[in-house]
């Protein structure tokens, strides 16, 4: 169920990963045609580095700003395993290892490209939405999302991503119903879902 839901995550961003394409309607005096021309993008300093070190003074430095209850309300997980997933896929995908480009400059770090994925995951948002805070353009985040959703697939999937036997489909609707949603197997986020319909239909 919840490898299906990946798959479907990463057929989708495929899709989305095509460039937008302008057609513009030149004439040379002779005839009218039309051109396909891509918009050009204009390169922003991000300043990396410093997406970076906010990130570990908010919530990985030795006292971060932000304390553990709000480090797991924001990224849905603990501090821990976070840092566990982190290793992991670091050490699976050479893409989320920190390099230098041409210049010497200092990429996105590993961190930086994993908080995108997972809040773009947790919350819904679209790419550009962390790129004040943790300075990633939007094509970047959109492939960081690809890559670490491709790599949580190949890591954990075995483990963790399998469908639910009858012991598993017991006890979430047990849980459901103490919780007052019966006959409900699971929800991911119910922040994102409209039940209007729930439960005659």
């Amino acid at each position: 169920m919840a490898c299906t839901f990946f798959r479907k995550l990463l057929a989708y961003l495929s899709f989305e990963d095509e460039l937008d394409v302008v057609l513009n309607d030149e004439s040379d005096g002779q005839s009218s045609s039309h051109r396909t021309n891509r918009q050009r993008r204009k390169f922003i300093r991000r300043n990396h580095i410093q997406g970076h070190e906010r990130l570990l003074r908010d919530y990985f430095a030795e006292n971060p700003v932000y304390p553990s209850n709000l480090f797991r309300m924001r990224f849905r997980m603990s501090r821990l395993l976070f840092l566990r997933i982190l290793n992991e896929v670091e050490s699976y995908e050479p893409y989320f290892v920190q390099r230098r480009d041409s210049a010497g400059r200092l990429g996105l770090s590993s961190m930086q490209k994993k908080t995108v994925a997972l809040r773009m995951l947790a919350y819904g948002v679209t790419g550009d939405f962390m790129d004040e805070y943790v300075r990633i353009g939007e094509s970047t985040a959109m492939e960081s999302l690809k890559k670490f959703s491709e790599t949580i697939v190949s890591i954990f999937s075995d483990e963790y991503l399998q469908s639910p036997n009858a012991n598993d489909i017991a006890r979430l609707l047990a849980v459901g119903e103490q919780r007052g949603f019966s006959r409900m197997l699971g929800s991911i986020d119910c922040m994102h879902w409209k039940w209007k319909n729930y439960p005659a239909a």
